[in-house]
């Protein structure tokens, strides 16, 4: 497994160990889609806004190529999974039915306002479910990894990129760290394994602030980064 698949990996299954049942969850494009490998909990029921409550994985021998989540990969139904049109899907995000949104970013800024769905320039990617979800969802997750390809931190102190919506995610996950969005600050919470705070304070340009960690050999005392 590559380098790339070992991060994504990371956040996806600390994402997934954030769910617990019972509840209706969407997972966005991405790293978000590998979330649904990490649960195990029957309560937990994944929805995708194309039209389907009760997603799970399928067998390469019985893939139907009219069965896809919203990225267009094929996904297969639980016992007792129900079927319906766009319109109905979106209904229930709109209507507050979907309790965790799984979302990820092209950046995020330091008051938790995300920007997922259009590069300046660029072809238009597309807004998908996403600003609905933002809206709609009781709680939203995002994952992505720390940094873009060339090295520059994705939580910034202002997004450059349009943003999706002025409402505020929930938690941040990447593979360097955990933060949660309070009173649109953000929060760090958590190192992930082998990640010093020096690491994460030179590779963030958000401003955030550090909560004292216990029981971890990278614990550090809280701290308002500038």
């Amino acid at each position: 497994m590559s380098e790339k698949n070992d991060i994504q990996e990371l956040i996806a299954k600390r994402a997934a160990s954030e769910l617990k049942g019972p509840c209706i969850v969407n997972l966005g494009i991405g790293i978000p889609t590998l979330v649904a490998k990490y649960i195990d909990d029957k309560n937990i029921h994944l929805h995708t806004e194309n039209g389907l409550l009760g997603v799970t994985d399928v067998e390469e021998e019985y893939i139907d190529p009219n069965r896809v989540n919203a990225g267009k990969l094929p996904v297969g139904e639980t016992i007792g999974a129900s079927f319906f049109n766009s319109a109905e899907s979106f209904a229930m995000i709109r209507g507050g039915h979907i309790d965790v949104a799984i979302l990820g970013v092209l950046q995020v800024d330091q008051t938790g306002v995300i920007a997922n769905w259009a590069v300046p320039g660029k072809n238009i990617m597309g807004v998908g479910g996403a600003m609905d979800l933002l809206v709609g969802a009781k709680k939203v997750i995002v994952t992505t990894t720390h940094t873009a390809k060339d090295g520059t931190s994705k939580l910034l102190k202002k997004c450059t990129f349009p943003v999706t919506s002025t409402r505020s995610v929930d938690m941040i996950i990447t593979e360097m760290a955990v933060f949660k969005v309070v009173n649109r600050k953000l929060q760090l919470i958590e190192l992930m394994p082998g990640v010093t705070i020096e690491e994460v304070r030179k590779k963030t340009e958000a401003e955030f602030i550090e909560q004292r960690i216990d029981n971890n050999e990278n614990s550090f005392a809280g701290y308002i980064r500038s």
